[in-house]
């Protein structure tokens, strides 16, 4: 079947989200750099995380870490492999979610109707198409967060649960839906949910590029066929990679930090086969342009030109949604959202 795609989302108010990745550069930044350090202990990755052909020399290095793109799939690795110990480390030990969680239930409903409405009106919108009805839409949300989109789901009258290993944001969570939505799991145990659900719908909403044990992940969606769509989204090998390569004074918020790897349109499709599905249907809408506004801005305030970043700033930002769209449609940007079918 042909996929069905569709290009770009007004950024809107994007960046009211985002200010600390504005407003606090430098601490971003020293979290991602510490990151980094966690990662660079770990062992040399020697296979390509998607495909598993064996890796050569980096192509280029980007905040200290070296990344290689496989000559089979294209995928983007990191030198260094996504360990049990460095997920542990980031994810629960740091506590990364403290970075993201909204301070209240308002600004969570906000954030929720802001970001992942539109992602889950997308999947309803799709699945209509296969002819299924909101109501016929059973979901299992793997690497839940906070619940937005398990939120966002419920709202639009699909049936959601979501599982996470952080507790504090199952928690947090909970108490913002006001019902027990979200369930605690371990680092692994993603891998038994996923064998066990009667779902029809998987959603990993970046969550695929966080997953240590991504093959055996795999494996259990392609061995349960109840499952018979998995809506994802992951972080694409993209212009973001490349304006972080060259502002090495800002946060770098696609490749690195807990971005252990990236994929590209070959190593999505190379996935989708290892799982036994197609692509049915994507959504390109990244933020390439966003970013490196982001780092032009941080760099003219660092060196003293604050009245000329906002003269810059007036003439660019109307210009970005457009610019984003180029970009999109070139399928070199940083995000892409996809619905697979089984075959």
């Amino acid at each position: 079947m042909s996929i069905k795609k569709k290009y770009s989302k007004p950024f809107g108010d994007l960046n009211t989200l985002k200010t600390s990745f504005f407003d606090n550069n430098d601490g971003m930044l020293d979290m991602a750099d510490g990151m980094a350090d966690v990662l660079l202990m770990q062992p040399k990755r020697k296979t390509c995380k998607i495909c598993g052909e064996p890796l050569k020399k980096p192509l280029f290095t980007s905040h200290r870490i070296g990344y290689i793109e496989c000559e089979k799939c294209g995928h983007l690795n990191s030198e260094c492999e996504d360990t049990d110990d460095f997920a542990s480390k980031v994810y629960i030990e740091d506590d990364y979610s403290k970075n993201y969680s909204a301070a209240d239930k308002e600004s969570y409903i906000r954030r929720r109707d802001m970001i992942y409405i539109p992602k889950a009106e997308y999947l309803r919108d799709c699945l209509k198409n296969e002819m299924l009805n909101a109501e016929d839409i059973n979901i299992l949300d793997i690497g839940a967060g906070c619940g937005y989109f398990v939120s966002a789901a419920k709202q639009l009258g699909m049936s959601a649960v979501g599982i996470e290993v952080s507790d504090s944001e199952v928690a947090y969570g909970n108490a913002m839906n006001e019902e027990e939505c979200l369930t605690h799991i371990g680092l692994t145990d993603s891998i038994e949910y996923i064998r066990k659900t009667d779902a029809n719908t998987l959603s990993a909403i970046g969550v695929l590029e966080h997953l240590v044990h991504l093959d055996e992940n795999i494996d259990a969606i392609r061995e349960n066929h109840n499952i018979k769509f998995v809506f994802a989204s992951v972080p694409m090998f993209s212009f973001s990679s490349c304006f972080e390569v060259a502002f090495a004074n800002g946060y770098n918020r696609h490749t690195g930090g807990t971005h252990t790897h990236l994929f590209t349109n070959e190593s999505v499709q190379t996935m989708a086969d290892k799982m036994g599905f197609e692509i049915a249907y994507e959504w390109r809408f990244g933020s390439d342009i966003n970013d490196l506004y982001r780092f032009l801005m941080v760099s003219m305030q660092k060196n003293n030109n604050q009245e000329f970043s906002t003269y810059f700033s007036d003439r660019f930002v109307p210009l970005m949604d457009e610019l984003q769209q180029v970009i999109d449609k070139s399928e070199f940007s940083s995000e892409l959202h996809f619905i697979l079918k089984r075959k």
